[in-house]
């Protein structure tokens, strides 16, 4: 059985429950824990209806019941995501749409009117990057709101690693492995080996490294190039990729980048 929501236009509640709801939507929508909901409509039950179901299924919302609460809230919190209805007294959310896209480029899903294709469209227009008519199933606006995150998400960067012969480090997890195996590095010598990394074949004095790195004493960057000598190379009497550079300091010479 159906309840239709105020106004006859919004959410289809079931009497599956919420429990069932959520167990059924939350299977693929790992990452979404972290991302924040602006809910814009002035409907307020509405509001309410979409906050508990939205946080039910892992994401943080907060609600405005129309455009300029959402400009007030905007100014102090980034948000992931906005839900607009169009359909709003004063501003309405084609207009508030439009003024979000010409600075943010936050993901907009808007609300309209059941067969109304003027709204779809108008709201396509305005710079929405989808729509939903009303009335919805809960279940398709969680999945509209999640695929709508998978899409603005920026693409995973492969991971930086620098080779040195049998040893390689990882310069964005700070992880330095030998032969396959993982290598124990101090917080210090990892951040020396990451600025090394940062600046292949550049090399910096003691007094920059000690600046660069926060340490006082200049004998104590000798100490972590020795330590990580130790960790890399083959002879660390003779070493090849942390080199010294004579009347300057240190530099990275790995065999590749990748």
């Amino acid at each position: 059985m159906h309840v239709p929501s105020p106004r006859g236009a919004g959410l289809l509640i079931t009497t599956v429950g919420l429990a069932k709801f959520r167990v059924a939507t939350m299977s693929g929508l790992a990452g979404v824990e972290e991302s924040h909901v602006l809910v814009v409509d002035d409907d307020e039950r509405l509001r309410a209806l979409l906050q508990k179901y939205l946080s039910q299924n892992g994401f943080r919302v907060t609600a405005a019941a129309g455009a300029e609460d959402a400009r007030a809230l905007m100014k102090s919190i980034a948000f992931d995501l906005m839900i607009v209805d169009v359909m709003m007294p004063g501003e309405s959310g084609l207009e508030l749409t439009k003024s979000v896209r010409a600075q943010s480029q936050t993901p907009i899903l808007m609300l309209t009117a059941r067969g109304d294709a003027e709204d779809r469209i108008a709201g396509l227009e305005h710079g929405a990057d989808d729509y939903l008519p009303k009335p919805f199933e809960p279940r398709e606006l969680v999945l509209r709101c999640a695929a709508l995150l998978r899409r603005a998400a920026p693409p995973a960067q492969p991971h930086r690693e620098i080779k040195m012969g049998e040893a390689v480090f990882d310069a964005d997890r700070g992880e330095l492995r030998r032969k396959g195996k993982p290598v124990r590095l101090t917080s210090s010598e990892s951040a020396l080996l990451k600025l090394f990394a940062a600046n292949v074949g550049r090399p910096f004095s003691r007094t920059d490294l000690c600046t660069r790195l926060g340490v006082t004493l200049e004998r104590s960057i000798d100490v972590q190039v020795t330590r990580l000598r130790r960790k890399i190379e083959d002879d660390p009497k003779l070493p090849l990729y942390i080199q010294t550079v004579r009347g300057i300091g240190y530099m990275l010479v790995p065999d590749r980048v990748t």
